[in-house]
């Protein structure tokens, strides 16, 4: 996508992508991602390859309490004095002959203007907003990404507390911990399956002995042997 300049060039427009490496650690919050990157930095690693990459934004608005009557005319007040005080201060830079009496009725006008101004919009949207919030966008997790030529040295780093990670040791797949997914946008790996136990043995079978014919039965003394049948 390009855009025509005015000179009659064209500037290319490069938008921005995904940092690209793996990830060495994941943490909560910001403050203890931007705590490992500097524990990084301390320990002269190339910080020019680490990125802080955040997971699964949300939009919180944080309440921060009612409006009342007397809190919009105060707040209304409040921003039209500094909105005076700016003039004011124009008025003195660009006059000097002007007195300071000029500036405080600047200072008066705005807080005056602004007090109604911020009760009138008040009375206006009073039934659809009687509180006030702050609005933030934040992410589930933080990853901390290197490139895959350092991951071990950064590794070794963030385990040791910054030293020089030669005796420490390897955290990672090589500990036996499961692997890292290569981007926090990918799907994480499926956990190892659980052993199974052991199969017991079955026992040989014994072969049982061949058993003896039986003798022939012969008739008594005196006595024909009975005839077959035909």
């Amino acid at each position: 996508m390009t855009t025509p300049s005015p000179m009659g060039g064209r500037n290319r427009v490069l938008f921005p992508t995904l940092p690209r490496g793996e990830v060495v650690a994941t943490f909560e919050t910001y403050p203890e991602a931007q705590q490992a990157v500097d524990l990084l930095a301390r320990a002269d690693f190339p910080v020019d390859k680490v990125s802080i990459v955040g997971s699964d934004l949300k939009s919180v608005e944080r309440v921060t309490g009612k409006l009342t009557w007397g809190r919009v005319a105060l707040a209304g007040a409040a921003s039209g004095a500094w909105l005076g005080i700016f003039f004011g201060l124009l008025l003195i830079i660009f006059s000097p002959t002007v007195s300071l009496a000029f500036v405080l009725a600047a200072v008066l006008i705005g807080a005056g203007f602004g007090m109604l101004f911020g009760i009138a919009s008040y009375a206006i949207n009073r039934r659809r907003r009687d509180y006030t919030s702050v609005m933030q966008v934040i992410a589930t997790s933080y990853s901390v990404l290197v490139d895959s030529d350092l991951v071990n040295r950064a590794r070794n780093l963030l385990a040791g507390g910054g030293g020089d990670g030669g005796a420490q040791e390897p955290v990672g797949p090589a500990a036996g911990l499961p692997p890292q997914p290569q981007h926090p946008s990918d799907p994480p790996p499926a956990p190892p399956a659980a052993p199974q136990p052991p199969v017991q043995p079955q026992p040989p079978v014994q072969p049982q002995p061949p058993t003896a014919p039986e003798p022939p039965t012969t008739p008594p003394s005196g006595q024909q042997p009975p005839a077959p049948l035909a």
